[in-house]
Formats: C-alpha cells, structure tokens, sequence
C-alpha cells in the first residue's frame, strides 16, 4: 500500500512538471523514452530467444 501511495505522488509531481514544459519538449522526451522502452524490448526477446538453453 506503500507503494502505491509513493508511486502515485511521484506520478503526480512528474504529471506537474510535464504539464509546464513546453509541448514540444513533452514530445521530444515521450519519444526518447518510447524508443528507449522499443529498444529495450527488443532486446529482451532477441535475448530470451537465443540464450534459453541455461
């Protein structure tokens, strides 16, 4: 319950901080991070296929 309650202040203080960034700096950064998480999904598949032999 803990938890929750910290991961809901800091998705609160993080949606504050978004939401006075300029729009463009929003996007950019949306992007990054959806490359980011792409990237590393990728990763974990292509791993997770290829070294289940251990």
């Amino acid at each position: 319950m803990l938890f929750l309650v910290a991961a809901l202040l800091l998705l609160g203080v993080v949606m504050g901080t978004v939401a006075h960034a300029p729009l463009g700096f929003s996007l950019a950064a949306a992007a990054v991070i959806a490359v980011w998480l792409g990237v590393f999904a990728l990763r974990e598949r292509h791993g997770r296929r290829h070294s289940s032999t251990h």
